[in-house]
Formats: C-alpha cells, sequence, structure tokens
C-alpha cells in the first residue's frame, strides 16, 4: 500500500488483490439464502437461520410486521452488511462497507421508502406525526422544523455511523499490522510478541464489531419502521 488509507481504495489493484472474493462471498447467500438441501436441519441450516432468528423477532415486535415483504428485506440487508463486514477483515479483501457510497447507498432507499409509504398510507397522520402533542402553540413552527430536519438526517447518520466504525478499524488494523511486520526484523523478540498479542485480541474484537454494526444498522431500519403511519 502506499499509505495506510489505500485500503480504502477499490482501484488499488495489486496482484495479491481477492476482488473476487468479495462477490462470491456475497453471492453465496444470494444463492443459499433460502435453500434447504437436507431433510433434517444440518449444522449449516442452523448456522443460516440463527440470522433469520434474530431479525424475524426483532421485525415482529415492530410496525414493520404489518408491512408486506418488509422482514425479507431487513433480512437481507443483514446477511449482506454480515458479508461485507466479515469478509473486509480478510487480507487484500476491499471493504466495501466502509465507504460512504455504499452504506449511504443502503440507507437512503430504506429509510425513503419508509417515509414514502407513510406519507401515501396516512398524509394528515405523518403530518402530525412532526409535531410533539402538548406542545405549546408559540413554539409549533420551531418544533416542526426540528422534527423535519432530524427526519432527514437519519440516512446521513445511519450510512455515517457504518462507514466510520469500519473505516477505523481497518485503519488501525493496518497501523497495527505495519509497526508488527517492521517489528519482526527490528524490535526484540518480547516486543513482537506482544504486539501480535494486540493484533490478535484487537481483530477479535473488530469481528464483533463487524457483527454488532450490522445488527444495528438493521436495528434502526426496524426502529424506523416504527414511525409509519397506521
Amino acid at each position: 500500500m502506499v499509505d495506510i488509507f489505500s485500503s480504502f481504495d477499490d482501484h488499488n489493484m495489486v496482484f495479491l488483490s481477492f476482488v473476487m472474493v468479495l462477490w462470491v462471498g456475497t453471492l453465496w447467500i444470494m444463492v443459499l439464502f433460502m435453500l434447504d438441501y437436507w431433510v433434517m436441519s444440518s449444522r449449516w441450516g442452523v448456522l443460516m437461520n440463527l440470522p433469520k432468528q434474530i431479525i424475524f423477532s426483532q421485525v415482529f415486535r415492530s410496525f414493520g410486521k404489518n408491512l408486506g415483504g418488509f422482514v425479507n428485506l431487513v433480512l437481507g440487508l443483514f446477511m449482506f452488511l454480515l458479508a461485507t463486514n466479515l469478509l473486509g477483515l480478510f487480507p487484500y479483501v476491499f471493504s466495501s462497507t466502509s465507504h460512504l457510497a455504499v452504506t449511504f447507498s443502503l440507507a437512503f432507499p430504506f429509510w425513503f421508502s419508509l417515509l414514502l409509504s407513510g406519507f401515501m398510507n396516512n398524509m394528515y397522520s405523518f403530518v402530525a406525526g412532526l409535531l410533539p402533542g402538548g406542545a405549546p402553540s408559540a413554539l409549533n413552527p420551531f418544533l416542526v422544523l426540528v422534527e423535519s430536519l432530524s427526519i432527514c438526517m437519519r440516512p446521513i447518520t445511519l450510512s455515517v455511523r457504518l462507514a466510520a466504525n469500519m473505516g477505523a478499524g481497518h485503519v488501525v488494523l493496518g497501523l497495527m499490522g505495519t509497526y508488527l511486520s517492521s517489528g519482526v526484523f527490528c524490535y526484540p523478540l518480547l516486543v513482537t510478541l506482544f504486539l501480535i498479542f494486540v493484533q490478535v485480541v484487537y481483530f477479535v474484537f473488530e469481528f464483533g464489531v463487524s457483527l454488532i454494526q450490522g445488527y444495528v444498522f438493521s436495528l434502526l431500519v426496524t426502529l424506523y419502521a416504527d414511525e409509519h403511519t397506521h
């Protein structure tokens, strides 16, 4: 890499770039999303059903259960984020979710579709939701403006949260890897072992962050469905 931020350049093609790993890793979800090869549940089936159960339980506790097909969309989003976040931890695999262009293209359609659906379903209830009940009359224009701005900022905050968390983790992993690679030849053995230990611990931490950020992204999309007009 030219510098530490070269890992975020999708055109940074070197002879070790495993671009096809990212494509294959995302396509296997599309192929195996709803397939069942066994009469009885296999270990693979149990592993695939685990994220399904998590999303199903979350969506069916919200208003999203009344939106036809919403649970399948959120489930597909969750599985896609898990795959891309985890594949970004592999060496020489481009981390797509660390880019705002990718995260915003995921956040904006979900946010806008829920907003448009609520507006088309009940326009009066949608507009009334911009003003909290029992607010003083003098503050009504200000409160409507603040609520409108907060709603419009949701896709930005949703996309920035995912990109910032994934991007910061990859930068730290790259820095630690740089020091570790030079430490093998320059640093004492004890310092090198300590760097290896820190690198492994932080990698495990980033593994958990990848799972949590995928769940948080899907959870916030589900929570936005609770404000859908009845």
